[in-house]
């Protein structure tokens, strides 16, 4: 007798996800999250697709970390090979909140080097939680091809990701400080400064990389 009352539910809670009130979408993704059923994963990851709204696909992040990982990060990662940006973005965000290693294989070089801003700010991020010890090298000569890109925020973000990984990061770093480009060599500087002196501050470290580079020296410690 409880099976009708069940498919009730489930309909509602479909519904409530697709509902044209974001306020509605957000507590239907929350009672999937505090109920997890499998039956549901496709959808919240179907939603995350094309939610508009940045608090309700974090709200579905949340409902897809508390079901299992074996269920979702093969969904997930799916989700990366997708032609929709937001799609690829948000598979990846999930896959770094998840933290399952198993999902480190899908963080390609086309994924963090992709012309999407958020799709590779979030390739960035999920790389950085996922990496094997033995591979933060190699990760790290990637990042390091993106050092320069696009304004402040963007390239405050890479910042983040390459000190995330340590001092494994030094020789590249000293590398992109001999680039032809001005904004490189001062992103280079920049990260560096911020991995000795975390409490610096992004806007300080960028702009005295950039006095640096003016004056035509690398900064570079002896």
């Amino acid at each position: 007798m409880t099976m009708p009352q069940q498919d009730a539910d489930t309909v509602r809670v479909l519904r409530g996800l697709e509902n044209s009130d974001a306020s509605v979408r957000l507590r239907a993704a929350m009672a999937v999250g505090t109920a997890p059923d499998p039956g549901f994963v496709d959808k919240l990851i179907e939603r995350c697709a094309v939610e508009s709204e940045f608090f309700v696909r974090d709200m579905l992040t949340w409902a897809l970390t508390r079901h299992s990982s074996s269920t979702t990060v093969p969904k997930l990662i799916d989700e990366l090979r997708s032609e929709r940006a937001q799609a690829r973005s948000q598979g990846l965000h999930t896959l770094s909140k998840v933290g399952d290693p198993r999902a480190w294989p899908a963080i390609t070089r086309e994924l963090l080097t992709d012309a999407d801003d958020e799709v590779a700010r979030s390739a960035w991020r999920a790389a950085v939680v996922l990496v094997p010890e033995d591979e933060e090298p190699g990760l790290a000569a990637v990042l390091a091809t993106q050092l320069g890109r696009g304004e402040r925020p963007m390239q405050q973000s890479l910042s983040r990701a390459l000190i995330a990984l340590g001092e494994v990061i030094l020789p590249v770093l000293r590398a992109a400080m001999t680039a032809p480009e001005p904004r490189v060599r001062a992103h280079a500087m920049a990260t560096e400064r911020l991995l000795r002196d975390p409490d610096a501050g992004f806007e300080f470290a960028i702009e005295e990389a950039k006095r640096i580079v003016a004056l035509g020296t690398t900064g570079q410690e002896e």
